[in-house]
């Protein structure tokens, strides 16, 4: 089921600030010389500088001296196209969709987790308004019991994008509001009800156990839930992002990754760092501060957004 569309000059806005700082600052130290052992030192602290990470910043340090010792890339400018086409043979076709629930089963449910100040409740938001405006009913389910003001963030924007709220008492029990959601859910036959749940740290392990009881209340209550278990990471967090998507995955299971704020950085390599780190697919990026800055995650529009000489901001 395809939820979504890719708006490539939104992309390339949203990652003005990767393009601008890594890639601007690349091409100028490329252009005009020759490459040598130097260079691709030069090369390879820049790409660790925006974020790409150890294990793919190696992988793509060794394909350029491979083909600079055989003789076949000899020049700074060619590194660019070089670069683009191996990032790109990083993923394999892969289904990068939104998961839905089997065939005569209502509704899909999404589980959205991540810390807090990650953008959870507006990736929340943005999630809700595109699958809107694709005809698909929602109801959002306010599992952020521990948080004050939490509840009132998701009904505030529930109210903008005309929805309603399934909630519980303050500092009460998750699950119990998961397990209220869920029979609200199916009692409403809405398509899609997707769960708040509150902003844990991922070294906070009784609250990570929190997590794992709520998916447990959810598969009893709908059959295969939850279908999408999506981590909200903050692209701006850098390395960090990678530890808490490790942890968040041992706790629940997830199915992929929401990159928000990758229009706040510079280091829009966090993208590729996540993908040579973990098997968790990177499914949405954030890329503005609307319900509608919301994109699914296409690797070759990622890249040629990236590096283009002409995206618009």
């Amino acid at each position: 089921m395809k939820f979504f569309k890719t708006i490539i000059s939104k992309l390339g806005q949203g990652l003005a600030k990767t393009r601008d700082t890594f890639v601007s600052g690349l091409r100028s130290v490329l252009l005009g010389r020759k490459l040598d052992e130097e260079l691709i030192q030069e090369i390879e602290r820049r790409l660790l500088q925006a974020d790409v990470g150890v294990q793919a910043t190696t992988k793509l340090i060794d394909s350029i001296r491979a083909d600079y010792k055989a003789g076949t890339l000899s020049k700074g400018e060619d590194v660019l196209e070089h670069l683009k086409r191996e990032l790109k043979s990083m993923w394999p076709p892969a289904d990068r969709e939104l998961r839905v629930a089997p065939e005569g089963i209502r509704p899909t449910v999404i589980l959205v987790t991540g810390v807090n100040g990650a953008g959870k409740t507006t990736s929340i938001a943005k999630l809700c308004h595109t699958l809107r405006s694709q005809g698909h009913t929602v109801l959002l389910g306010a599992c952020d019991t521990f948080r004050a003001g939490a509840v009132r963030q998701l009904e505030i924007w529930a109210e903008r994008l005309g929805v309603d709220v399934v909630k519980g008492q303050q500092g009460g029990d998750p699950a119990a509001v998961a397990f209220d959601a869920c029979a609200a859910a199916k009692a409403r036959g809405v398509d899609v009800l997707i769960l708040d749940t509150a902003g844990r740290l991922q070294t906070q392990d009784p609250l990570m156990r929190q997590l794992t009881k709520i998916r447990s209340v959810i598969g009893k209550q709908i059959e295969g839930g939850p279908h999408e278990t999506l981590l909200v990471l903050d692209a701006t967090a850098g390395q960090n992002a990678l530890r808490q998507a490790q942890e968040f995955d041992k706790a629940t299971g997830l199915t992929g990754i929401f990159l928000s704020k990758l229009d706040g950085t510079a280091k829009g390599g966090i993208v590729v760092a996540i993908k040579e780190a973990t098997s968790i697919p990177v499914k949405f990026i954030g890329v503005g501060e609307t319900p509608e800055d919301v994109q699914p995650f296409d690797p070759d529009a990622f890249v040629e957004a990236m590096f283009s000489e002409h995206a618009r901001g």
